[in-house]
Protein backbone atom coordinates (compact mmCIF):
# COMPACT_ATOMS: atom_id res chain seq x y z
CA UNK A 1 0.00 0.00 0.00
CA UNK A 2 1.43 3.41 -0.96
CA UNK A 3 2.30 5.52 2.08
CA UNK A 4 -0.27 8.14 1.17
CA UNK A 5 -3.04 5.51 1.23
CA UNK A 6 -2.31 4.36 4.78
CA UNK A 7 -5.56 5.07 6.73
CA UNK A 8 -3.65 5.37 10.00
CA UNK A 9 -2.30 8.69 8.74
CA UNK A 10 -5.80 10.05 9.39
CA UNK A 11 -5.10 9.94 13.13
CA UNK A 12 -4.15 13.40 14.40
CA UNK A 13 -0.57 14.05 15.52
CA UNK A 14 0.20 14.51 19.20
CA UNK A 15 1.43 18.08 18.72
CA UNK A 16 -1.77 19.15 16.95
CA UNK A 17 -3.87 17.52 19.66
CA UNK A 18 -1.93 19.39 22.38
CA UNK A 19 -2.84 22.71 20.75
CA UNK A 20 -6.57 22.06 20.96
CA UNK A 21 -8.58 23.80 23.76
CA UNK A 22 -9.64 20.48 25.30
CA UNK A 23 -6.00 19.40 25.57
CA UNK A 24 -5.03 22.73 27.14
CA UNK A 25 -7.68 22.14 29.81
CA UNK A 26 -6.34 18.65 30.43
CA UNK A 27 -2.83 20.06 30.77
CA UNK A 28 -4.04 22.52 33.38
CA UNK A 29 -5.53 19.65 35.38
CA UNK A 30 -3.01 16.84 34.89
CA UNK A 31 0.17 18.50 33.56
CA UNK A 32 1.56 18.56 30.01
CA UNK A 33 3.85 15.55 30.49
CA UNK A 34 1.01 13.33 31.68
CA UNK A 35 -1.32 14.50 28.91
CA UNK A 36 1.34 13.85 26.26
CA UNK A 37 1.92 10.35 27.62
CA UNK A 38 -1.83 9.64 27.68
CA UNK A 39 -2.29 10.85 24.10
CA UNK A 40 0.54 8.67 22.84
CA UNK A 41 -0.86 5.68 24.71
CA UNK A 42 -4.36 6.33 23.35
CA UNK A 43 -3.12 6.66 19.77
CA UNK A 44 -1.04 3.47 20.08
CA UNK A 45 -4.11 1.62 21.31
CA UNK A 46 -6.22 2.91 18.43
CA UNK A 47 -3.59 1.82 15.87
CA UNK A 48 -3.48 -1.66 17.40
CA UNK A 49 -7.28 -2.00 17.43
CA UNK A 50 -7.60 -0.74 13.85
CA UNK A 51 -4.86 -3.07 12.63
CA UNK A 52 -6.54 -6.09 14.24
CA UNK A 53 -9.93 -5.23 12.74
CA UNK A 54 -11.57 -4.50 16.12
CA UNK A 55 -11.98 -0.81 15.21
CA UNK A 56 -13.72 -0.36 11.83
CA UNK A 57 -13.47 3.45 11.74
CA UNK A 58 -10.75 5.72 13.08
CA UNK A 59 -12.02 8.39 15.49
CA UNK A 60 -11.55 12.12 15.05
CA UNK A 61 -9.46 14.39 17.29
CA UNK A 62 -12.29 15.13 19.72
CA UNK A 63 -12.84 11.44 20.41
CA UNK A 64 -9.10 10.87 20.84
CA UNK A 65 -8.95 13.66 23.42
CA UNK A 66 -12.01 12.29 25.21
CA UNK A 67 -10.41 8.83 25.42
CA UNK A 68 -7.14 10.34 26.67
CA UNK A 69 -9.05 12.30 29.30
CA UNK A 70 -10.74 9.12 30.55
CA UNK A 71 -7.34 7.42 30.73
CA UNK A 72 -5.92 10.32 32.74
CA UNK A 73 -8.86 10.21 35.13
CA UNK A 74 -8.30 6.49 35.75
CA UNK A 75 -4.57 7.02 36.30
CA UNK A 76 -5.24 9.85 38.75
CA UNK A 77 -7.62 7.76 40.82
CA UNK A 78 -5.82 6.59 44.00
CA UNK A 79 -5.49 2.89 44.66
CA UNK A 80 -6.73 3.43 48.22
CA UNK A 81 -10.00 5.30 48.22
CA UNK A 82 -13.02 5.79 50.40
CA UNK A 83 -15.63 3.04 50.57
CA UNK A 84 -19.08 2.83 52.12
CA UNK A 85 -19.22 -0.39 54.12
CA UNK A 86 -22.74 -1.80 53.83
CA UNK A 87 -21.74 -5.39 54.64
CA UNK A 88 -22.78 -5.33 58.30
CA UNK A 89 -19.25 -6.39 59.34
CA UNK A 90 -17.89 -3.64 61.57
CA UNK A 91 -14.22 -4.62 61.61
CA UNK A 92 -14.00 -5.70 57.98
CA UNK A 93 -10.33 -6.60 57.47
CA UNK A 94 -10.51 -6.10 53.70
CA UNK A 95 -12.06 -2.65 54.17
CA UNK A 96 -9.50 -1.31 56.64
CA UNK A 97 -11.08 -2.49 59.90
CA UNK A 98 -11.80 0.31 62.37
CA UNK A 99 -12.73 3.77 61.06
CA UNK A 100 -11.05 6.46 63.15
CA UNK A 101 -12.79 8.98 65.35
CA UNK A 102 -12.74 12.62 64.25
CA UNK A 103 -10.42 13.40 67.15
CA UNK A 104 -7.93 10.80 65.90
CA UNK A 105 -8.13 12.12 62.33
CA UNK A 106 -7.45 15.66 63.54
CA UNK A 107 -4.46 14.43 65.58
CA UNK A 108 -3.00 12.70 62.51
CA UNK A 109 -3.43 15.83 60.36
CA UNK A 110 -1.72 18.01 62.95
CA UNK A 111 1.43 15.92 63.32
CA UNK A 112 1.60 15.08 59.59
CA UNK A 113 1.59 18.73 58.51
CA UNK A 114 4.49 19.88 60.67
CA UNK A 115 7.34 18.78 62.89
CA UNK A 116 6.47 17.22 66.24
CA UNK A 117 8.19 15.94 69.37
CA UNK A 118 8.25 12.34 68.11
CA UNK A 119 11.43 11.37 69.98
CA UNK A 120 12.11 14.61 71.85
CA UNK A 121 11.36 15.29 75.50
CA UNK A 122 10.09 18.85 75.59
CA UNK A 123 10.57 19.12 79.37
CA UNK A 124 14.25 18.13 79.45
CA UNK A 125 15.25 19.15 75.93
CA UNK A 126 16.81 15.73 75.37
CA UNK A 127 15.98 12.66 73.28
CA UNK A 128 12.80 10.91 74.40
CA UNK A 129 10.78 7.76 73.72
CA UNK A 130 8.32 7.79 70.84
CA UNK A 131 5.75 5.97 72.98
CA UNK A 132 6.15 8.34 75.95
CA UNK A 133 2.62 9.75 75.54
CA UNK A 134 0.97 6.35 75.05
CA UNK A 135 2.38 4.43 77.96
CA UNK A 136 0.70 6.40 80.80
CA UNK A 137 -2.66 6.09 79.02
CA UNK A 138 -2.29 2.35 78.54
CA UNK A 139 -1.28 1.85 82.16
CA UNK A 140 -4.25 3.93 83.35
CA UNK A 141 -6.76 2.10 81.15
CA UNK A 142 -5.58 -1.44 81.91
CA UNK A 143 -3.80 -1.20 85.30
CA UNK A 144 -0.71 -2.65 83.62
CA UNK A 145 2.61 -1.97 85.32
CA UNK A 146 4.31 -1.29 81.97
CA UNK A 147 3.22 -0.83 78.36
CA UNK A 148 4.60 -0.61 74.84
CA UNK A 149 3.15 -0.18 71.34
CA UNK A 150 4.37 -1.48 67.96
CA UNK A 151 3.03 -1.46 64.41
CA UNK A 152 0.58 -4.39 64.54
CA UNK A 153 -0.65 -7.30 66.62
CA UNK A 154 1.51 -9.91 64.90
CA UNK A 155 4.59 -7.76 65.53
CA UNK A 156 3.66 -7.52 69.21
CA UNK A 157 3.63 -11.28 69.74
CA UNK A 158 6.73 -11.76 67.55
CA UNK A 159 8.67 -9.19 69.56
CA UNK A 160 7.47 -10.71 72.83
CA UNK A 161 8.57 -14.23 71.93
CA UNK A 162 11.85 -13.04 70.40
CA UNK A 163 12.75 -11.17 73.58
CA UNK A 164 11.45 -13.66 76.15
CA UNK A 165 11.79 -17.11 74.59
CA UNK A 166 14.54 -17.06 71.94
CA UNK A 167 16.57 -20.26 72.20
CA UNK A 168 14.00 -21.86 74.50
CA UNK A 169 10.62 -23.53 74.34
CA UNK A 170 7.12 -22.09 74.08
CA UNK A 171 4.27 -24.32 75.21
CA UNK A 172 0.88 -23.77 73.53
CA UNK A 173 -2.35 -25.76 73.22
CA UNK A 174 -3.01 -27.51 69.90
CA UNK A 175 -6.45 -25.90 69.92
CA UNK A 176 -4.82 -22.45 69.84
CA UNK A 177 -2.43 -22.94 66.90
CA UNK A 178 -4.56 -20.60 64.83
CA UNK A 179 -4.03 -19.01 61.44
CA UNK A 180 -4.69 -15.29 61.27
CA UNK A 181 -5.32 -13.09 58.21
CA UNK A 182 -3.08 -13.48 55.18
CA UNK A 183 -2.06 -17.05 56.05
CA UNK A 184 0.12 -16.19 59.07
CA UNK A 185 0.13 -18.99 61.62
CA UNK A 186 1.07 -19.07 65.31
CA UNK A 187 3.65 -21.87 64.83
CA UNK A 188 5.42 -19.78 62.19
CA UNK A 189 5.51 -16.74 64.49
CA UNK A 190 7.00 -18.84 67.29
CA UNK A 191 9.71 -20.25 65.02
CA UNK A 192 10.47 -16.79 63.62
CA UNK A 193 10.93 -15.60 67.18
CA UNK A 194 13.75 -18.11 67.60
CA UNK A 195 11.86 -20.42 69.98
CA UNK A 196 10.84 -24.05 69.72
CA UNK A 197 7.13 -24.83 69.65
CA UNK A 198 5.87 -27.47 72.08
CA UNK A 199 2.28 -28.52 71.32
CA UNK A 200 0.17 -29.93 74.14
CA UNK A 201 -3.32 -31.35 74.49
CA UNK A 202 -5.63 -31.98 71.58
CA UNK A 203 -7.64 -29.83 69.20
CA UNK A 204 -10.68 -29.78 71.49
CA UNK A 205 -9.27 -30.44 74.98
CA UNK A 206 -6.16 -29.16 76.73
CA UNK A 207 -5.85 -29.53 80.49
CA UNK A 208 -3.42 -28.03 82.99
CA UNK A 209 -1.71 -31.41 83.33
CA UNK A 210 -0.79 -31.26 79.63
CA UNK A 211 1.17 -28.06 80.21
CA UNK A 212 2.73 -29.37 83.43
CA UNK A 213 3.95 -32.58 81.81
CA UNK A 214 5.55 -30.65 78.91
CA UNK A 215 7.67 -28.28 81.04
CA UNK A 216 11.45 -28.85 80.74
CA UNK A 217 14.52 -26.83 81.77
CA UNK A 218 14.34 -25.21 78.31
CA UNK A 219 10.77 -23.92 78.73
CA UNK A 220 10.51 -20.13 78.78
CA UNK A 221 6.88 -19.20 78.05
CA UNK A 222 3.38 -20.63 78.43
CA UNK A 223 1.45 -19.06 75.54
CA UNK A 224 -2.31 -18.50 75.54
CA UNK A 225 -3.78 -17.50 72.15
CA UNK A 226 -7.18 -15.99 71.44
CA UNK A 227 -8.90 -18.21 68.87
CA UNK A 228 -9.66 -15.17 66.70
CA UNK A 229 -12.33 -15.88 64.07
CA UNK A 230 -13.55 -19.31 65.16
CA UNK A 231 -14.72 -21.23 68.22
CA UNK A 232 -14.44 -24.88 69.22
CA UNK A 233 -17.76 -26.00 70.70
CA UNK A 234 -19.14 -29.23 72.07
CA UNK A 235 -16.86 -31.72 73.85
CA UNK A 236 -14.18 -29.19 74.84
CA UNK A 237 -11.91 -28.11 77.69
CA UNK A 238 -9.26 -25.43 77.97
CA UNK A 239 -6.91 -24.11 80.61
CA UNK A 240 -7.56 -20.52 81.65
CA UNK A 241 -5.04 -17.77 82.36
CA UNK A 242 -5.36 -18.09 86.16
CA UNK A 243 -4.40 -21.76 86.07
CA UNK A 244 -1.50 -21.12 83.72
CA UNK A 245 -0.25 -18.25 85.88
CA UNK A 246 -0.19 -20.44 88.99
CA UNK A 247 1.71 -23.15 87.12
CA UNK A 248 4.13 -20.60 85.68
CA UNK A 249 4.94 -19.23 89.15
CA UNK A 250 5.78 -22.73 90.36
CA UNK A 251 8.38 -23.09 87.61
CA UNK A 252 9.50 -19.44 87.30
CA UNK A 253 8.09 -19.16 83.79
CA UNK A 254 6.18 -16.40 82.00
CA UNK A 255 2.58 -16.44 80.76
CA UNK A 256 2.05 -14.53 77.50
CA UNK A 257 -1.58 -14.05 76.40
CA UNK A 258 -2.35 -12.91 72.85
CA UNK A 259 -5.91 -11.56 73.07
CA UNK A 260 -6.08 -10.37 69.48
CA UNK A 261 -9.11 -8.09 69.49
CA UNK A 262 -8.11 -5.64 72.23
CA UNK A 263 -11.24 -5.46 74.38
CA UNK A 264 -10.80 -2.56 76.82
CA UNK A 265 -14.32 -2.23 78.22
CA UNK A 266 -16.17 -5.41 79.10
CA UNK A 267 -19.39 -5.29 77.10
CA UNK A 268 -22.62 -7.09 77.98
CA UNK A 269 -22.71 -10.55 76.41
CA UNK A 270 -19.02 -10.72 75.48
CA UNK A 271 -17.34 -13.98 76.45
CA UNK A 272 -13.67 -13.08 76.00
CA UNK A 273 -11.63 -11.34 78.70
CA UNK A 274 -10.76 -7.67 78.55
CA UNK A 275 -7.11 -6.58 78.63
CA UNK A 276 -7.38 -5.61 82.27
CA UNK A 277 -9.04 -8.91 83.20
CA UNK A 278 -6.27 -10.91 81.51
CA UNK A 279 -3.63 -8.99 83.44
CA UNK A 280 -5.54 -9.36 86.70
CA UNK A 281 -5.77 -13.11 86.06
CA UNK A 282 -1.98 -13.31 86.20
CA UNK A 283 -0.69 -12.95 82.63
CA UNK A 284 2.83 -11.52 82.67
CA UNK A 285 2.36 -10.08 79.19
CA UNK A 286 -0.76 -9.38 77.13
CA UNK A 287 -0.73 -8.45 73.44
CA UNK A 288 -3.52 -7.28 71.13
CA UNK A 289 -4.32 -5.24 68.02
CA UNK A 290 -5.15 -1.55 68.05
CA UNK A 291 -7.51 -1.50 65.06
CA UNK A 292 -10.09 -4.03 66.24
CA UNK A 293 -12.32 -3.52 69.28
CA UNK A 294 -10.00 -0.76 70.46
CA UNK A 295 -11.16 1.20 67.40
CA UNK A 296 -7.83 2.85 66.60
CA UNK A 297 -5.20 2.65 63.86
CA UNK A 298 -3.24 -0.47 62.95
CA UNK A 299 -1.04 -1.10 65.98
CA UNK A 300 0.04 -3.77 68.42
CA UNK A 301 -0.27 -3.17 72.16
CA UNK A 302 1.97 -4.87 74.73
CA UNK A 303 0.96 -4.71 78.38
CA UNK A 304 2.35 -6.38 81.47
CA UNK A 305 4.82 -6.39 84.29
CA UNK A 306 7.92 -4.22 84.09
CA UNK A 307 10.08 -7.34 84.29
CA UNK A 308 8.35 -8.78 81.22
CA UNK A 309 8.17 -5.57 79.15
CA UNK A 310 11.71 -4.24 79.73
CA UNK A 311 13.45 -7.00 77.69
CA UNK A 312 11.24 -6.02 74.72
CA UNK A 313 12.42 -2.40 74.96
CA UNK A 314 16.03 -3.55 74.66
CA UNK A 315 15.49 -6.01 71.81
CA UNK A 316 16.85 -4.92 68.38
CA UNK A 317 13.62 -6.03 66.66
CA UNK A 318 11.76 -3.18 68.37
CA UNK A 319 13.19 -0.63 65.94
CA UNK A 320 11.94 -2.65 62.96
CA UNK A 321 8.37 -2.79 64.28
CA UNK A 322 8.00 0.68 65.78
CA UNK A 323 5.03 2.94 65.07
CA UNK A 324 5.24 6.02 62.83
CA UNK A 325 4.18 9.46 64.08
CA UNK A 326 0.75 9.42 62.41
CA UNK A 327 -0.21 6.05 63.90
CA UNK A 328 1.05 7.20 67.29
CA UNK A 329 -1.08 10.35 67.11
CA UNK A 330 -4.21 8.40 66.11
CA UNK A 331 -3.64 5.79 68.82
CA UNK A 332 -3.08 8.39 71.54
CA UNK A 333 -6.27 10.26 70.56
CA UNK A 334 -8.25 6.99 70.52
CA UNK A 335 -6.96 5.98 73.96
CA UNK A 336 -7.90 9.40 75.33
CA UNK A 337 -11.44 8.87 74.06
CA UNK A 338 -11.57 5.48 75.76
CA UNK A 339 -10.53 7.19 78.98
CA UNK A 340 -12.93 10.16 78.78
CA UNK A 341 -15.74 9.56 76.26
CA UNK A 342 -15.67 5.98 74.91
CA UNK A 343 -19.02 6.49 73.17
CA UNK A 344 -17.19 8.71 70.65
CA UNK A 345 -15.12 5.76 69.36
CA UNK A 346 -16.87 4.80 66.05
CA UNK A 347 -16.49 1.04 66.53
CA UNK A 348 -18.07 1.13 69.99
CA UNK A 349 -20.81 3.44 68.73
CA UNK A 350 -21.65 1.09 65.85
CA UNK A 351 -21.68 -2.00 68.04
CA UNK A 352 -23.99 -0.25 70.51
CA UNK A 353 -26.73 0.74 68.04
CA UNK A 354 -30.29 -0.37 68.75
CA UNK A 355 -32.54 -2.16 66.29
CA UNK A 356 -34.88 0.85 66.33
CA UNK A 357 -32.08 3.17 65.15
CA UNK A 358 -31.10 0.73 62.40
CA UNK A 359 -34.73 0.35 61.30
CA UNK A 360 -35.11 4.13 60.99
CA UNK A 361 -31.89 4.41 58.97
CA UNK A 362 -32.98 1.67 56.57
CA UNK A 363 -36.37 3.37 56.11
CA UNK A 364 -34.67 6.70 55.37
CA UNK A 365 -32.56 5.06 52.65
CA UNK A 366 -35.68 3.33 51.30
CA UNK A 367 -37.44 6.71 51.10
CA UNK A 368 -34.49 8.33 49.32
CA UNK A 369 -34.51 5.54 46.72
CA UNK A 370 -38.22 4.87 46.50
CA UNK A 371 -37.24 1.23 46.23
CA UNK A 372 -36.36 -1.87 48.24
CA UNK A 373 -37.64 -3.66 51.33
CA UNK A 374 -36.36 -3.35 54.89
CA UNK A 375 -35.47 -6.71 56.42
CA UNK A 376 -33.92 -8.01 59.67
CA UNK A 377 -30.36 -9.31 59.32
CA UNK A 378 -27.55 -10.69 61.45
CA UNK A 379 -24.40 -8.57 61.47
CA UNK A 380 -21.01 -9.24 63.08
CA UNK A 381 -18.13 -7.46 64.78
CA UNK A 382 -15.64 -9.08 62.37
CA UNK A 383 -11.85 -8.87 62.36
CA UNK A 384 -11.59 -12.02 64.48
CA UNK A 385 -13.52 -10.32 67.30
CA UNK A 386 -16.52 -11.79 69.13
CA UNK A 387 -16.93 -14.61 66.56
CA UNK A 388 -19.87 -16.27 68.37
CA UNK A 389 -21.87 -13.12 68.89
CA UNK A 390 -24.11 -11.96 66.03
CA UNK A 391 -25.73 -8.54 66.12
CA UNK A 392 -29.39 -7.96 65.26
CA UNK A 393 -29.45 -5.43 62.42
CA UNK A 394 -31.52 -4.15 59.48
CA UNK A 395 -30.77 -4.08 55.76
CA UNK A 396 -32.37 -2.61 52.66
CA UNK A 397 -32.84 -5.45 50.15
CA UNK A 398 -32.84 -4.55 46.44
CA UNK A 399 -33.44 -6.47 43.22
CA UNK A 400 -31.54 -4.48 40.55
CA UNK A 401 -32.86 -4.86 36.97
CA UNK A 402 -29.32 -5.58 35.77
CA UNK A 403 -28.86 -8.32 38.40
CA UNK A 404 -27.28 -8.22 41.84
CA UNK A 405 -23.78 -9.17 40.64
CA UNK A 406 -23.68 -6.50 37.93
CA UNK A 407 -25.03 -3.85 40.29
CA UNK A 408 -22.48 -4.81 42.95
CA UNK A 409 -19.67 -4.49 40.40
CA UNK A 410 -20.89 -1.04 39.35
CA UNK A 411 -21.12 0.06 42.97
CA UNK A 412 -17.55 -1.08 43.65
CA UNK A 413 -16.30 1.02 40.74
CA UNK A 414 -17.85 4.24 42.01
CA UNK A 415 -16.48 7.15 44.02
CA UNK A 416 -16.95 6.35 46.81
CA UNK A 417 -17.01 2.60 46.29
CA UNK A 418 -20.01 0.87 47.84
CA UNK A 419 -19.62 -2.63 49.25
CA UNK A 420 -22.74 -4.59 50.15
CA UNK A 421 -23.47 -8.29 50.13
CA UNK A 422 -25.46 -10.58 47.87
CA UNK A 423 -27.93 -13.13 49.20
CA UNK A 424 -30.46 -15.17 47.23
CA UNK A 425 -29.88 -13.06 44.14
CA UNK A 426 -30.59 -9.79 45.94
CA UNK A 427 -28.33 -6.94 46.99
CA UNK A 428 -28.38 -6.23 50.74
CA UNK A 429 -27.21 -2.94 52.28
CA UNK A 430 -26.75 -3.47 56.01
CA UNK A 431 -27.29 -0.38 58.13
CA UNK A 432 -25.10 -1.38 61.08
CA UNK A 433 -22.00 -0.16 59.27
CA UNK A 434 -23.52 2.76 57.34
CA UNK A 435 -23.50 6.17 59.01
CA UNK A 436 -26.31 8.70 58.75
CA UNK A 437 -23.90 11.07 57.02
CA UNK A 438 -23.31 8.46 54.28
CA UNK A 439 -26.95 7.94 53.29
CA UNK A 440 -27.02 10.66 50.63
CA UNK A 441 -23.90 9.35 48.85
CA UNK A 442 -25.16 5.79 49.17
CA UNK A 443 -28.53 6.71 47.68
CA UNK A 444 -26.88 8.49 44.73
CA UNK A 445 -24.71 5.46 43.99
CA UNK A 446 -27.64 3.07 44.29
CA UNK A 447 -29.85 5.14 41.97
CA UNK A 448 -27.17 4.94 39.28
CA UNK A 449 -26.81 1.18 39.72
CA UNK A 450 -30.57 0.57 39.71
CA UNK A 451 -31.08 2.59 36.52
CA UNK A 452 -28.27 0.79 34.69
CA UNK A 453 -29.57 -1.50 31.91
Amino acid sequence: MPEGDNPLRQLPQVQRLLEMPAAVSLCDEFGRVSVTTALRSTLAGLREQFGSGRLPVLPDADIVLLAAGELLAVRARPGLRRAINATGIVLHTNLGRAPLAQEAIAAVAEVAAAYCNLEFDLASGHRGSRTQALEPLLRELTSAEAALAVNNGAAAILLALSALAEGGEVIVSRGELVEIGGGFRVPDVIRQGGARLVEVGSTNKTRLKDYRDAITPQTRVLLKVHQSNFRTIGFTAETNIEELAELAREHRLLVVADLGSGLLHKARGTTEPSLGEALAAGADLVTCSGDKLLGGPQAGLILGSKAAVDPLRRHPLLRAVRLDKMSLAALEATLMLHRDTPERVPVLRMLGQTEAVLQQRAERLQALLGNGTVEPTQAFAGGGSLPEESIASRALALEPPCGAEAAAAQLRAGLPAVIGRIKDGRLLLDMLTVGDEELADLATALKAALSSP
